[in-house]
């Protein structure tokens, strides 16, 4: 009997803290991740703003080689769509929205499935002496308690994937 209530009141403070809690959580997040480059900047802009060669670098693809791909719109013009569907990676796409060449790209992410959302992806390029700094980065609304508390580990989600795609990125870059 004494374990039953302890269990009770350990179950009962967890669904405070996870309840009460998330309401004082951030109700919007943000990542980034930047890389130097030692390319023209047409060539690393390109390999960014098109679709077909976003495909190259891509680090989710790397996860799951076999997810179905669809690229649509005019390369590197606004309208230019990259969708997916995978078993890991689930489903949705992304948009490139806004263009400023050769300075910043902004895409709209949409997530389908497992779980429906959206966020904001930007790419910025900034010449360097010894090169082109790219900065990638990601931000969102979180709108439910779910998302608020998965914004506080967005930044240890998304470290490696972005830091492994600006890695290929570079790769593919100085060829």
């Amino acid at each position: 009997m004494k374990a039953l209530r302890v269990i009770g009141i350990i179950v009962i403070g967890l669904a405070a803290i996870y309840f009460i809690g998330g309401r004082f959580l951030p109700k919007s997040y943000s990542f980034q991740r930047s890389v130097l480059i030692k390319a023209a900047d047409s060539v690393v802009y390109m390999n960014v703003a098109d679709m077909n060669n976003f495909h190259k670098w891509n680090p989710w693809l790397k996860m799951e080689p076999t997810a179905k791909v669809k690229i649509s719109g005019t390369s590197a013009e606004p309208g230019n769509i990259w969708e997916w569907e995978g078993e890991e990676l689930g489903t949705g796409s992304m948009e490139l929205v806004k263009v400023n060449p050769y300075t910043s790209l902004d895409y709209e992410l949409k997530f389908r499935q497992p779980h429906e959302n959206s966020a904001t992806s930007n790419f910025s390029f900034e010449k360097k002496p010894d090169g082109i700094n790219v900065t990638w980065s990601l931000s969102g609304e979180s709108k439910t308690l779910p998302d608020r508390w998965m914004g506080l580990a967005m930044g240890m989600m998304m470290d490696k994937p972005f830091t492994s795609g600006l890695e290929s990125l570079k790769e593919l870059s100085e060829k």
